[in-house]
């Protein structure tokens, strides 16, 4: 009788270990019991799993603001926020401007071409590509590509 006792006790101290091991082995779940007394132990986990869920959240919408913040600084208008400078803009309407208004005061101008030849004349009309120059000394107007442009300048300034 002895023996079966012990072989029982064996038994059960085996099973215990084997109960034991796999209580370690298992994760860590949030037990749904009945158990009203136990409380702290439900909202502990269930707290573990909030700040869990939320670290995730974080850095996913950091590493999402990081990805925007590339796109800024790749389009250029990351300079408010110390990042690369932004590029100029391609067309600053500079030329546009000073054609207008040399065109609505009249104002004579010398256009140099390329070739060294000197072109005096008032500024008619101008498109993308060229100049159209009114002479007064009786010879024909001109319609001057730009590329042949050396430079030009207001006829009373001098030029050089």
């Amino acid at each position: 009788m002895k023996e079966t006792m012990a072989s029982t006790s064996v038994q059960q101290s085996g099973d215990e270990e084997n109960f034991a091991n796999r209580k370690l082995i298992r994760p860590a779940l949030p037990r749904v019991d009945h158990n009203h007394g136990n409380h702290n132990a439900n909202h502990n986990a269930s707290h573990i799993q909030l700040t869990e869920r939320r670290d995730r959240n974080d850095r996913h919408e950091r590493s999402e603001r990081g990805f925007e913040r590339a796109e800024r600084v790749d389009r250029g208008a990351g300079a408010a926020g110390g990042g690369r400078k932004a590029a100029p803009p391609e067309q600053t309407n500079a030329e546009n401007f000073y054609y207008q208004k040399q065109m609505q005061s009249r104002t004579p101008m010398v256009v140099v071409l390329r070739d060294g030849e000197e072109v005096h004349g008032v500024i008619e009309w101008y498109d993308k590509t060229c100049i159209k120059v009114i002479r007064d000394d009786g010879r024909p107007n001109l319609m001057i590509y730009k590329p042949a442009i050396k430079y030009m300048f207001k006829e009373d300034e001098g030029g050089r």
